[in-house]
Formats: structure tokens, sequence, C-alpha cells
């Protein structure tokens, strides 16, 4: 498959302003299933390129940028979802911001890096309602620590305010049920799908991997599907350690990415902690290495990563992981 032009598309809730990168031409379309079909037209009669020779790439707008995604995935077009900040970085500098600029901007990235990177394949229609709850799920988690914290300093430092205290109270409550009513959602979801529900199985019966970041795994992954290794799906979650060094002069110490899914990060900092309680193996691990002197925050890294590793390799083989310390007498 030879990739011999690519438009770029900038999409916004209502336009999506389009350029061909050999021939420079720039036109608007509507973001709705009428403009996205004038624009594939478009794009194909303008570039005189065959569909199998034609990639377009557009940056990840979440809700703004879905349709057309689906759109072009179940047409089988060669498809690329990148996000902004990597556009940014590598075009350098840059002056001055419009909509035709930034899809010329994209169509030059696209052009660029055509041989790279994972085209997009549409997941199935479970995965994308799985997205949408956990995405809902977790701003009502964020919302009802708010709301917990609020309450709590409040307690500490007002005298008894009955009103304050109860409306607070049945807020947190109601954002409790919901937040139940979603996990339910999704756990029926997942039990309705043969494949999904063994991936939950396997993935739980890894001692620190619970059932919120099996989902986010799952979903994240595109059911193990969009990642080549685990360690791009380390990366992609900012705990991947990266060398900071350059030639005599500079010898920084290995360092993990600022950039990051912060969910993903946040949800495997937790199943270290989570793993070093619960399974005697991380927990000899991580003692051995604080006895050595090695950092506390490293070592946690390390058994974020352990834990990704077998998370991707008991997908891998379809079987469960087996803890061989549990074989020792």
């Amino acid at each position: 498959m030879e990739i011999i032009d690519v438009i770029g598309i900038d999409v916004s809730k209502l336009t999506l302003d389009c350029c061909i990168h050999k021939s420079g031409l720039q036109r608007g379309f509507a973001n709705d299933p009428e403009g996205i079909g004038k624009m594939i037209k478009w794009s194909l009669s303008k570039s005189k390129v065959n569909k199998e020779n034609l990639l377009f790439i557009l940056e990840h707008t979440g809700l703004y940028s879905d349709r057309l995604v689906e759109i072009l995935a179940t047409g089988d077009y060669l498809l690329k979802v990148v996000s902004g900040l990597e556009i940014k970085r590598s075009l350098g500098i840059i002056r001055g911001k419009d909509d035709k600029a930034d899809a010329k901007r994209i169509a030059l990235y696209g052009y660029r890096t055509r041989e790279e990177g994972v085209l997009v394949k549409l997941p199935g229609s479970t995965l994308v309602r799985l997205k949408r709850l956990m995405s809902l799920r977790r701003k009502l988690v964020g919302q009802r620590a708010g709301h917990m914290a609020t309450l709590k300093e409040q307690k500490k430092v007002l005298e008894e305010d009955a009103l304050l205290f109860w409306v607070q109270e049945d807020i947190i409550n109601l954002l409790s049920w919901r937040i139940s009513d979603l996990e339910r959602e999704m756990d029926k979801l997942l039990q309705s799908d043969q494949e999904l529900k063994e991936m939950m199985k396997l993935l739980v019966g890894i001692k620190g991997i619970g059932r919120v970041t099996a989902r986010f795994l799952i979903v994240y992954t595109a059911g193990f599907t969009s990642f080549g290794s685990w360690r791009k799906f380390a990366s992609y979650c900012g705990i991947a350690p990266f060398p900071h060094t350059s030639g005599t002069s500079i010898k920084g110490r290995t360092k993990i990415s600022r950039l990051a899914n912060l969910e993903g990060k946040s949800l495997l900092h937790q199943c270290a902690i989570a793993a070093i309680k619960s399974s005697p193996e991380m927990k000899a691990y991580y003692e051995r290495r604080l006895e050595m002197g090695k950092s506390k925050m490293s070592t946690i890294n390390i058994i974020r990563n352990k834990l990704v590793a077998r998370a991707f390799a008991v997908i891998a083989r379809g079987t469960p992981y087996v803890n061989t310390m549990g074989y020792f007498s």
C-alpha cells in the first residue's frame, strides 16, 4: 500500500476545513453526514488519487470528530487520528492560527509521517459505548470527590448547619448511586460480549488489577489491538522511562515523560500499590529494591510496567497469569 496524497482535516463543532497536501486546494464542509459525504467525494476527485492511496488525517477532538471517524473507518478509507500537541511539536515554531492554516499544517504533517504510525480501525459498538460510559463515570467520581472534600472541611470549621450539610450529603449519595448505575451497565456490556468477557476475566486474575483498570485497558487498547506492544502502551500512559543524556556533560536521571494519559497513569499507580500489598511476589521485590537503596517511586514505576506487561501477556496467550512464586516451598 503506497500513500500518494494526504487530506488534512481541521475539525470543529460545525465545520470541516480540508486541505489536499500536494495541490494545496482547500475547502470547507459542514460537520454532518451530508457534509462528510461531500468532503469524501471532493477529496477523491480533486486529488485524482485512488481510494487505497489517499490518507485522511485529523486531530483528535473527541465528540466533534467521532462521526467523521466512524464514517471514514466504516468506508475503509485510510485514516489517522493524532493529538494536536504531536502535530504542533513536529512542525516547530508557528506564527498565527486559523482553521485553513491548521488544515494545511495537518496535511503537511500527515504527508511527512505517512508511512509511520497506526491506521485507525473502528472499534466495535460495545467498546465505543463503554468508553462513553467510562468518561461519564470519571466525571461523576471527580465531582463526588470535590463535594466530599468540601463537606469534610466545612464540618471541621463551621458550626452545625443542617441544611448545608444535608444538601451536600444528598448530592454525594446521588452521585454514588449514578456511578453504581454506570458500573452495572458497563459490566452488563462486558458480559454480553464473549471475547471482552474473557479479557476481563484474565485481567482481574492479575493481583493488583481491579475491574476499573481492566475496563480502561480493554477500552483504550481497543481490545488489545491498537498497540503493537505493552511498551508502547506504557509510553502512552506515561510510565515508560526515557534516558536524559547528551555527550559527556549531560548525564541526567532516566525519567518518565509528562506527556501521558493521566487517567491510565493514575489507575496503574493505584494498581501498583495494591499489588505490593496483596502479592507476596511484588511485596518481596519492592522491599528488596528499597534495601538496595533504590528509589521508592522508581520501584513503584517498575511494578506499574510489570503489571502492563502481564496484562498484555495473558491476553496474547489467552491463559490466566500464573504466580510462580506460589510453587516455591
